[in-house]
C-alpha cells in the first residue's frame, strides 16, 4: 500500500515543477527591429532601464543616425535631470549608450534575445515576412512582439511555431514621454507571455493595459473614429476645422483638437489605419473612408512631417 508520506512527496514535487514551469522569464536582452521614431524610442527606454539592446535596420548609415537621435534625446533628458552637474549628465548618457548595439542582420540579432520587438512599417505582408525570419532564428523560449498600432496580430500568430510566445506591445509616440503601453494578446498568447510582457513594461516605468486582438486595440479604436467624425463634420460644412479643434480643446479639455492630432500622427498613417479597418469590416460605418483625407494624402499633405496637413507648419 502506498504511504501517505510518499503521496505527499510526489504531489509536492509536481507542484514545484508546475511552479517552475510558470516562473516569469528573467528578460535581460532585447532586440528591436526597426530604428525609426518608434523603434529608437523603444530602444532608448529599454537601455535606460538597464536592458542590453540590439537595434536592427537595413544599413549602418540608418543605424548610426538612430544612435545619434537616441543620444540627442538622452542629452535633453540629462540636461533636465542633472542641470547643475555636467559630469553626472555625461555619465548618465554614456552608461545608457553602452547598453545599445546595432546590427544589420535580423537573424543574428534575435539569436540570443529574450524579447524581440518588431517596429517596422505598418504593412502586414512586410511584418509577416519579418516574423518568419524572427521565428526561424530566435530561441524557442524568446518572446516575439509587434509594436503595430492597428494590424491584426492573429494573421502573424498563425505563421509562428510558438504562437503562445507572441503578443503585441503597442507603445505610443514619443516613447520616452508617453507612459502607456497596450499589451495585446491573441487567442494563442499564453498567460506566462502576457505576464512577462507586463513585467517588462513595468520595468520601463510604463503603465501597461490589456487588450484583446481587436481593430485599433483600445486607444486607436476610440481615437481614430473620433477624428474621422471630425473630418465628416468639416466635409459636410457643419463647422470649420479651426472651430472643431477649439471646441474640443476648450469644451472637452483635450490638449489637441482632432485636426491638430491628425497632423501630429500623420494623415497617411491615419488613412492606412482606417483603410485597413474598412477592408476587414466594410459594413461598419465608423470605418468609412474620407474623400477629404484621401485627397490630402494624394497631394502629399501629411501633417507636421511634410510641413503641411490640415494646418501649415513651414
Amino acid at each position: 500500500m502506498v504511504s501517505f508520506r510518499l503521496v505527499c512527496n510526489v504531489a509536492l514535487q509536481q507542484i514545484r515543477q508546475f511552479s517552475c514551469s510558470r516562473k516569469l522569464m528573467d528578460i535581460s536582452t532585447v532586440t528591436v527591429i526597426g530604428s525609426g521614431i518608434m523603434g529608437s524610442g523603444i530602444a532608448q527606454v529599454s537601455a535606460t532601464a538597464g536592458f542590453h539592446v540590439s537595434i536592427v535596420d537595413q544599413s549602418d548609415e540608418i543605424l548610426n543616425k538612430a544612435k545619434k537621435n537616441i543620444e540627442a534625446s538622452l542629452t535633453r533628458v540629462a540636461k533636465k535631470k542633472f542641470a547643475d552637474d555636467t559630469s553626472k549628465a555625461e555619465s548618465f548618457i554614456t552608461n545608457i549608450m553602452k547598453n545599445i548595439e546595432v546590427n544589420t542582420s535580423v537573424a543574428d540579432a534575435v539569436k540570443e534575445a529574450d524579447l524581440c520587438i518588431e517596429a517596422i512599417t505598418e504593412n502586414l505582408d512586410l511584418k509577416i515576412k519579418m516574423f518568419e525570419i524572427m521565428d526561424k532564428n530566435a530561441r524557442k523560449s524568446a518572446i516575439l512582439a509587434s509594436n503595430t498600432s492597428s494590424l491584426p496580430l492573429a494573421k502573424i500568430s498563425e505563421i509562428l511555431k510558438q504562437p503562445e510566445n507572441f503578443g503585441g506591445l503597442h507603445f505610443f509616440n514619443p516613447v520616452p514621454v508617453m507612459k502607456l503601453v497596450e499589451v495585446i494578446h491573441t487567442k494563442n498568447t499564453s498567460k506566462e507571455t502576457i505576464a512577462n510582457m507586463v513585467r517588462f513594461c513595468e520595468k520601463l516605468g510604463k503603465n501597461p493595459v490589456h487588450s484583446k486582438d481587436t481593430p485599433g486595440f483600445i486607444v486607436n479604436r476610440l481615437l481614430v473614429p473620433y477624428c474621422m467624425e471630425a473630418i465628416r463634420l468639416a466635409e459636410r460644412g457643419d463647422a470649420s476645422m479651426k472651430d472643431i479643434d477649439v471646441a474640443m480643446k476648450l469644451g472637452a479639455g483635450y490638449p489637441m483638437g482632432p485636426f491638430e492630432l491628425f497632423d501630429f500622427i500623420g494623415l497617411d498613417t491615419c488613412k492606412f489605419i482606417i483603410d485597413g479597418w474598412h477592408a476587414n469590416e466594410p459594413n461598419q460605418p465608423l470605418f468609412n473612408p474620407s474623400p477629404l483625407l484621401d485627397k490630402m494624402v494624394k497631394e502629399g499633405k501629411l501633417g507636421r512631417k511634410s510641413g503641411e496637413g490640415f494646418y501649415k507648419y513651414k
